[in-house]
């Protein structure tokens, strides 16, 4: 049995000596992988602190345009304001100015209407009448010196649509 023991011995001094050598590989990876990340920490950090600059900058740069963005919109608001007062004006002005517009324009057709019937009546039924009486003593005066009827030789061309 000696034999056996020996044996059991000998495996486990191998196993022992196997699993120095594979922590010894272990250590020597974790030594050259430390030496790595030793080496780009730096280049990280410094890669860390540029991006977190640049988005400090990009945060302050975004808060000024959505400042200034909603400066303009105020700006554009009240000017609409402005705007849509001064049309609401303006076209109650113009409406204001087209009722008088109308009301002159019908004073001055009632007022033309007035001179034209002063006109008729004035003048033109006056002379009418005139020439009318002036007719009536024209014929008086024919029928009193020419004496009579006049011959169907003497009628007049009017006077022949009628015989």
């Amino acid at each position: 049995m000696p034999d056996i023991a020996t044996a059991a011995v000998i495996v486990s001094a191998v196993a022992i000596v196997l699993q120095a050598l594979v922590l010894f590989g272990i250590y020597r990876q974790t030594r050259a992988l430390k030496e790595q990340v030793t080496a780009l920490a730096p280049k990280l950090e410094s890669t860390l602190e540029s991006a977190q600059r640049a988005i400090e900058q990009s945060r302050r740069q975004v808060a000024e345009v959505s400042a200034k963005a909603n400066d303009v919109l105020d700006t554009t608001r009240t000017q609409l304001a402005r705007i849509d007062c001064f049309l609401e004006d303006a076209t109650l002005k113009a409406r204001v100015q087209l009722d008088r517009v109308e009301l002159v324009l019908d004073d001055t057709i009632s007022r033309l209407h007035q001179t034209v019937a002063a006109l008729q009546n004035g003048i033109l039924r006056p002379l009418k009448e005139i020439a009318g009486v002036a007719a009536g003593l024209r014929a008086a005066f024919a029928h009193l010196l020419g004496g009579g009827r006049p011959s169907v030789a003497q009628a007049t061309q009017d006077d022949e649509m009628f015989i």
